[in-house]
């Protein structure tokens, strides 16, 4: 039976059990049991390498000596465990202990560093792990599937093992939220293909959301295949220290650290299980900094209350991606650091935090290409367009200006293979697709020089769009300026009437100072909605070049009939709706205020 079939019967097995309820909780429950199978495997190499090497796990935790099925005797290969013990053992011995497990404490003249990662590592995997398997029966059949496919000894096993956990991964499309933590292959591969992490340079590369690891065994493949016959025994160890992540979740942790195992990473504690996001904000030092990150940020979810309060006043947000895309830009990307990240429409269009966040990132990055995604990439999970962004970070300007890295962009709208009108869990992306793209992308040291416009591709000029709208915008803020300083002068003013009058007991004297605050505080009033006014205007010129919503200028113009499309078309007409309603009804009111402010002056 080969390994594809043996994961489909071993689904089928947990199908009978009554405790499994679930994709994401079979899922779940083979993934720590592959874990302990695949960890043992690992540990029977290193003691191979290494005859003073020592577990991390007591031995009777072992899978060699609770679960591998050993020859009984009469030869045949048999169970160390009864049915009826298994599950007890299991709940009452193996979890509380793994859970529990003692950590060394770090001991340089031991050099014990190795067994204190491991230590770690094993913990921080079944901290939050369960077994919901209630039939010991069925338990053990699961076992035996296990013993019979998986076989580090067998090469061609190793071989494909790989591709039998990816498609344990893709089967977390269809089970329910747990969707959002697989990025299709295709997407993973090309992103680190473009980002291009040097192993030479020893490029540390980063993914703050995780997942199951897609992107970070993406790095891994690619740090791999720039090693040489002439490369050091150091240069195959170093790879190990440039991949990290964190991981919120547990299943997605869980099913992260036993990837990176599969992929030849063999103390995976740079993948950590926390909060990224409830760090905080002043927690961050430099030296977490990395040459590349790689991700895909959760997006349409928010924090709990709480979470990123400690972010500037400007940038504080509780939705996810946005949260992501300022630790990013401000905490986690070096100077000269390249960053790849998956974003939905929204982000593009949005405005309010979304576009003080798109400032930030093209001022203090090059926003170099958007690579737009037609609909269907990640279906079932979710139906959302969504688009690769790729920025490198900018060198600190300190010159007293808004300084911008980012004079242009380059979109790439990437098509439908010919006779797809979607992308499905059946016929997801290929990474084949991108050939085109990688064919145009040029070279970021010459400013991709040789990118040209076509069918897919076409250039925005940011820089002509920022100078024209505040050229228009800069009259109206001046304005604003100037009756803000206006009123100050006013309020000064105000300030030392009030004080001219304490102490003062004389009502006629006390009355004739108040009667000229009045007048002088209605003028400054009526300066300040102005200048309110005059604020609004100068940014309804300036904050739409934010908008990076900018359709194929060079596509022919195609009407959709698609309901999905159309409602979105739909919601966003209502809104320019409101939002011009909002804008006229605001407009007539400050009008009308000024006009009563003047009669009663």
């Amino acid at each position: 039976m080969n390994l594809s079939s043996t994961i489909k019967s071993i689904q089928d097995i947990m199908r009978k059990d009554d405790g499994v309820d679930g994709d994401a909780q079979r899922l779940g429950q083979l993934t720590w049991m592959l874990f302990l199978k695949v960890f043992d495997q690992r540990e029977e190499e290193w003691e191979d390498d290494d005859a003073s090497y020592e577990s991390p796990l007591p031995e009777a935790l072992r899978w060699r000596n609770w679960a591998a099925y050993v020859p009984g005797v009469d030869g045949k290969k048999a169970p160390q465990k009864a049915a009826s013990d298994i599950i007890g053992f299991v709940n009452n011995q193996l979890f509380p202990a793994l859970k529990e497990l003692e950590i060394p404490v770090f001991d340089a003249e031991k050099n014990n560093a190795t067994s204190v990662a491991l230590h770690k590592v094993i913990r921080g995997v079944f901290e939050d792990a369960n077994n919901y398997m209630k039939s010991g029966t069925q338990l053990l059949a699961v076992i035996e599937k296990l013993e019979e496919a998986i076989n580090f000894h067998d090469f061609k096993t190793r071989a494909n093992i790989g591709d039998v956990y990816e498609q344990l991964l893709n089967d977390l499309r269809g089970a329910g939220n747990a969707g959002e933590f697989y990025t299709p292959r295709a997407i993973t591969a090309f992103m680190a293909d473009r980002i291009n992490p040097r192993l030479n340079n020893r490029e540390t590369v980063m993914d703050p959301a995780c997942g199951t690891g897609g992107f970070l065994t993406a790095a891994i493949d690619h740090l791999r295949n720039q090693i040489t016959t002439k490369s050091s025994a150091e240069d195959k160890r170093a790879i190990e220290d440039l991949i990290r992540g964190i991981e919120k979740k547990q299943l997605p942790h869980l099913l992260c650290t036993t990837n990176m195992l599969l992929h030849g990473i063999d103390i995976p504690s740079q993948i950590e299980h926390k909060n990224t996001l409830g760090i905080g904000w002043n927690e961050w030092s430099a030296n977490q900094k990395v040459d590349c990150i790689i991700t895909n940020p959760p997006f349409g979810g928010y924090e709990d209350d709480g979470v990123g309060s400690d972010y500037p006043a400007d940038l504080k947000t509780r939705e996810t991606a946005d949260m992501f895309m300022a630790l990013i830009i401000k905490k986690l990307l070096k100077e000269n650091g390249r960053a790849a990240v998956v974003l939905p429409d929204g982000f593009l269009f949005g405005d309010g935090i979304k576009g003080t966040l798109k400032k930030l990132l093209l001022q203090e990055c090059k926003l170099h290409t958007i690579i737009r995604l037609p609909k269907g990439v990640f279906a079932p999970y979710t139906t959302i367009k969504t688009n690769l962004l790729f920025f490198t970070k900018g060198a600190r300007v300190d010159d007293g200006s808004e300084h911008f890295h980012t004079d242009s962009i380059w979109f790439y709208e990437h098509p439908y293979p010919p006779g797809y009108k979607s992308y499905s869990k059946t016929k997801p992306i290929r990474l084949e697709e991108f050939k085109p793209e990688q064919d145009w992308w040029g070279d970021e040291s010459d400013d991709f020089a040789s990118r040209e416009e076509n069918e897919f591709a076409w250039k925005v000029d940011f820089k002509s769009k920022r100078e024209q709208a505040e050229a228009a915008a800069a009259p109206h803020w001046a304005n604003a300026e100037s009756l803000n300083n206006q009123a100050s002068v006013l309020d000064n003013r105000i300030r030392d009437l009030r004080d001219s009058i304490k102490g003062v007991s004389d009502k006629t004297q006390r009355q004739s100072v108040e009667d000229e605050i009045e007048s002088l505080k209605a003028q400054s009033d009526g300066l300040r909605l102005k200048a309110r006014d005059a604020q609004a205007a100068g940014d309804r010129l300036y904050w739409p070049i934010y908008n990076l919503d900018f359709k194929n200028p060079n596509a022919p113009e195609e009407k959709s009939h698609d309901p999905d499309e159309l409602l979105i078309k739909y919601k966003k007409l209502i809104g320019e709706i409101e939002e011009t309603e909002n804008q006229l009804k605001n407009e007539l009111a400050a009008a009308l205020a000024h006009h009563f402010h003047e009669e009663e002056v």
